[in-house]
């Protein structure tokens, strides 16, 4: 007499089997009888399989969290560059995703030796399709090991002219938010490739220089004293204080007007002063110009400009000029002159002479 229903899972339950080796293994039929066996009914093989791997894969989703939460602070640490230490805790997700990746494929059936295989075998056919972005992956190796520039540095394309701040660093990619409000993402096998400027990188003073042509008839001392006057008024511009060293020179902190040059217009002053905030280079050039075109204006300082000075007198020569009809002579082609009532006035004498015939 028997208790209640009973439900028939599978026909027939596969037996271990046996490897080269000895040791017994379950089939993949084996593993779906033991889930099936808790429920009243039977169960596909790959739903059980997908079950299967939808637990791996969020398991492996809460596992890599943990761990970024655990030892995150830990790594930051360790590191002290907000490039490093992103990087890392991206190794640790990725090596939890590789493990889960490799859980599923052997809940599937796949060992690492067909794995492996089939990884070679695909290598192979699209290496010339890899290889930008292996190179890329190296490229990042290498920017983070030269250390050229920090998440949160200011930086400058030269080539472009492009200016803004590194938003992040990646083994594949730099994202950069430019000073205009875009967003730009340069592989790291490019802009290992070109001209960076770092304006932050040990010390954010940025030290600019502006060139100021005055004629030889100004007051150049008056001038100097003006132009740097005009520049320490700048909110942003560095007044004075101790000298600034850059690497083993020292340079003075204030304003500082030299003369570069006797030009052939005037006199070239340059004027170097230092600004703190590097992002604001443009609006301080213009302040300091702004100034200095309003000091000089009321003194006795010209700003110079190209200009040439004709002049003729005794000794300067004679031009003989004569019209002629038709183009004999020229570039050494003889061309036939034709009659149409005028002729040409000889050189030496008054057209007025010919006017009544």
């Amino acid at each position: 007499m028997r208790f209640g229903p009973v439900w028939p899972l599978q026909e027939a339950t596969p037996m271990p089997t046996e490897t080269a080796t000895g040791v017994a293994t379950e089939t993949a039929t084996d593993v779906a009888t033991d889930i099936g066996g808790l429920l009243p009914f039977e169960i596909p093989m790959w739903v059980a399989n997908i079950g299967e791997s939808l637990i791996v894969i969020a398991l492996a989703v809460v596992a890599s969290r943990l761990l970024v939460r655990l030892l995150g602070r830990r790594v930051a640490q360790q590191f002290r560059r907000p490039s490093l230490t992103r990087t890392a805790l991206r190794g640790i997700r990725v090596t939890v995703y590789v493990l889960a990746l490799l859980t599923i494929l052997n809940i599937y059936g796949l060992q690492l030796t067909d794995i492996g295989l089939s990884v070679a075998i695909f290598s192979a056919v699209v290496g010339v399709v890899l290889a930008p972005i292996l190179g890329s992956f190296i490229s990042g190796i290498f920017l983070l090991a030269d250390q050229p520039f920090e998440i949160g540095d200011m930086i400058e394309l030269v080539d472009s002219g492009q200016q803004g701040f590194v938003e992040d660093i990646t083994l594949r990619h730099t994202k950069m938010f430019t000073l205009d409000n875009t967003f730009l993402v340069i592989p790291n096998g490019e802009i290992r490739q070109r001209d960076v400027v770092n304006y932050s990188a040990e010390d954010s003073r940025t030290r600019l220089r502006l060139n100021v042509l005055v004629t030889y008839e100004s007051d150049i001392t008056v001038a100097r004293s003006l132009i740097e006057e005009a520049a320490r008024e700048v909110d942003n511009v560095i007044s004075g204080g101790p000298n600034i060293r850059v690497g083993a020179a020292r340079y003075p902190a204030s304003p500082t007007a030299y003369i570069n040059e006797f030009a052939d217009h005037g006199v070239l002053l340059t004027l170097r002063y230092w600004v703190t905030e590097p992002y604001k280079l443009l609006a301080a050039r213009s302040r300091v110009q702004t100034n200095i075109w309003r000091r000089l204006e009321d003194a006795n300082v010209e700003i110079a400009y190209p200009h040439s000075h004709l002049y003729f007198d005794d000794t300067s020569g004679e031009m003989n000029v004569s019209l002629n009809n038709g183009l004999e002579g020229l570039d050494g082609i003889d061309r036939p002159s034709t009659t149409t009532g005028d002729s040409p006035v000889p050189p030496g004498q008054d057209p007025d002479e010919f006017a009544d015939e």
